[in-house]
């Protein structure tokens, strides 16, 4: 029996139909996904679900006896409380039941024989809830939660009335986590989370929640970790949007809805030609001898034209434009030595950003900065760009350079300006000698998603995500040579992200694609699908101060920290050796008869033969060993994903390398734990 069922939901804004008769169900545990465009009516739908909006026609029903809790995206707070206060109020029903026992006690005080028996079935019965609740240690519980969503605890005491957007937020998702409800409806769950949050709220909702979850997001890594169907809310013009179920994550959702949409488009192509040439029969034999014979087929046709038609898909179309082209700039475009910022904290002390930063910067290479919310992403580029003094180091750009830079906020824009104009007047300032015509500009407004009159909206009268897309476009059609980009994504929904990943990812090996931007990338971001798309080399902030360079993307060095973080783990299981003080061991692998160069056996011909080999791995440190038995692991893991996918046999000399390096990888952690094992004894 689902848990949550939604049947028939119809709403309409004025005019405007959002829902058309939509229905859906969430079975107990079962974990989904909500997606689409920003706009069509996911969120309305999750209003309809929670009972804050009254659909105009259909009904919701949650399971008898079950809770729900929903996350909306402008929670609201008691204005007296703290932050801690605040988020133990998640629990105020075992305050209740607290006060109910004591109530109990004090009643206990005066009763005998059957009204005492009472009592203490009431006092058992109000002890259990309180533990099936929790118990008594929540405050223990609620300290996690806000650590894992990014508090910390100086911040436990600060009136709720002090916190940002982004912290209210992040309370507000703690709160209905620690209520562990049999459903959680969370609209945009990871906004506000930095990398770190979103890892935590990953392994929580796998891990440790128990419920059902029904889920809006553009984060498409959690998706994929997290659900198991998706639900798209597709607007179809006119009508309102519908409800089309996908099994499986969000990558299979990709697969899927491509193949779905491809299906439809052959279709609708193949009606349009039998359109068409019933058309044409009609037009040649209307007037002549078979002229009732075509009456006939114009009435089928329309009959057919008015129930049958066939829905057009969606252009989902890749991304081809032709751009203005910006100037080569020198081979060095930002050269780091030793940079520094701090700031002075209340207290008087200094909290550092970063230090001793040594960098340099390539033309044509992708970088990704990554670090939790108030490492100092931000601060770190407005140094490079030279907007901002560092305490301490150099910045030294290169030449040629023409920088574009994408902010979080975007009040240089003209509100009075459209789509087009706007982006066709970009294009005239920044490259005069290469103007773009009104054609080309609406080509490049439709390929972030701009269609039809939406083109020509005025940008304030925009959304957020509107305006951002807009902004992206105009800074891809300026010919910069070097883009900033500071949290592009955060207002996109998931094909608007897609489509600037796919105007900005690494280009293939061999690939040449005039849509791509060629350019340098430095790209602030916590989505993760983007970073690894588009990045190869990062700068990893840690909140303490430190700031460091890898090279790889955005999985290679997260699989790197599980590495390492595995290692540390097994090193603090690692038993401890037995003291061999006062004791020397006949064993030839002693350090104490090594030590002493004592001679084997003269009787035992053979001991030198059966004296263990060192092997190919002697050398490493028994932490070496472990971390290359972390990575080692990783790596078959790694394997083992890209050949569960049904796609990958499909390139056969693909799979089988993949699987030959498995084998040898295989073999050698075989090697590696034997070793491992050897010293460890």
């Amino acid at each position: 029996m689902p848990i949550l069922a939604a049947t028939n939901i119809e709403l309409a804004y004025g005019d405007r139909r959002i829902l058309d008769g939509v229905s859906l169900s969430v079975e107990p545990g079962e974990r989904v996904g909500m997606v689409g465009r920003n706009g069509c009516g996911k969120s309305s739908l999750f209003k309809v679900l929670t009972g804050a909006l009254k659909p105009d026609a259909g009904q919701v029903v949650l399971q008898g006896g079950a809770s729900a809790a929903y996350l909306a995206q402008e929670p609201e707070f008691d204005g007296t409380r703290t932050l801690l206060d605040e988020a133990q109020a998640a629990f105020s029903h075992i305050d209740e039941l607290e006060a109910e026992l004591h109530e109990v006690f004090e009643s206990m005080a005066g009763a005998e024989g059957e009204t005492l028996d009472k009592l203490l079935r009431r006092q058992e019965s109000i002890e259990k809830k309180i533990d099936a609740a929790g118990g008594l240690a929540t405050r223990h519980k609620v300290e996690i939660v806000l650590h894992g969503l990014g508090f910390v605890d100086a911040q436990f005491g600060v009136p709720v009335t002090g916190l940002s957007g982004g912290q209210r937020a992040r309370l507000a998702l703690a709160k209905i986590l620690l209520g562990k409800p049999d459903i959680l409806l969370l609209d945009e769950p990871t906004n506000h989370l930095d990398i770190q949050g979103r890892l935590w709220l990953e392994e929580f909702l796998t891990s440790e929640f128990r419920g059902a979850v029904l889920m809006i997001s553009h984060d498409r890594y959690l998706l994929d970790a997290v659900v198991s169907r998706i639900i798209e809310v597709e607007p179809i013009p006119n009508q309102g949007g519908r409800l089309i179920e996908y099994p499986g994550n969000y990558r299979d959702f990709r697969k899927l809805r491509a193949e779905r949409l491809e299906a439809q488009r052959r279709a609708w192509e193949n009606q349009q030609t039998k359109f068409r040439q019933e058309e044409a029969f009609i037009r040649k034999y209307k007037a002549g001898q078979r002229a009732k014979q075509a009456r006939g087929r114009e009435s089928r046709l329309e009959r057919e034209k008015a129930t049958l038609t066939i829905e057009r898909p969606l252009n989902s179309a890749s991304m081809k434009l032709e751009l203005p082209k910006a100037e080569r700039t020198g081979d060095i475009v930002a050269n780091v030595r030793g940079l520094r910022k701090a700031y002075p904290n209340e207290d008087g002390s200094t909290r550092v950003l970063f230090h001793d930063l040594d960098l340099s910067i390539e033309r044509g290479q992708r970088w990704g900065i990554l670090g939790p919310n108030g490492a100092g992403k931000t601060t770190l580029v407005r140094c490079l760009l030279g907007e901002m003094e560092p305490d301490a180091g150099t910045v030294s750009l290169g030449t040629k350079l023409s920088v574009g830079y994408f902010r979080q906020s975007h009040e240089a824009i003209d509100p009075d300006l459209t789509v087009v104009r706007y982006l066709q007047k970009i294009v005239r300032n920044e490259c005069p000698d290469q103007p773009l015509s009104e054609q080309a500009a609406r080509n490049l407004a439709g390929a972030f998603l701009f269609s039809g009159e939406s083109q020509e909206k005025e940008l304030g009268l925009l959304s957020g995500g509107e305006r951002a897309r807009a902004a992206l476009a105009g800074l891809m059609a300026s010919a910069k040579n070097v883009l900033v980009l500071d949290e592009p994504t955060n207002h996109l929904d998931i094909p608007s992200a897609e489509r600037l990943e796919e105007a900005l990812r690494l280009p293939k090996e061999g690939e040449r694609n005039d849509a791509l931007f060629d350019g340098t990338l430095i790209l602030i971001s916590h989505d993760r699908a983007l970073l690894d798309a588009c990045c190869d080399q990062l700068i990893v902030l840690d909140g303490a101060g430190n700031a460091r360079a890898f090279n790889g993307n955005y999985s290679e060095w997260h699989a790197k920290q599980e590495a390492q973080t595995t290692a540390t783990q097994r090193r603090s299981d690692t038993p401890k050796p037995r003291s061999t003080k006062g004791k020397v061991s006949d064993s030839p692998k002693s350090p104490e008869r090594e030590r002493r160069g004592s001679a084997p056996d003269a009787s035992n011909s053979t001991s030198t033969a059966t004296k263990p080999r060192k092997s190919k791995w002697s050398w490493m440190r028994i932490e070496q060993l472990e971390e290359k038995i972390a990575f080692l692991e990783q790596r078959i893991a790694e394997i083992d994903k890209a050949l569960d996918d049904p796609d990958i046999w499909t390139e056969i000399d693909r799979a089988n390398a993949l699987t030959t390096e498995r084998d040898e990888l295989k073999t050698e952690l075989e090697g590696v734990e034997a070793e491992w094992l050897r010293k460890a004894e």
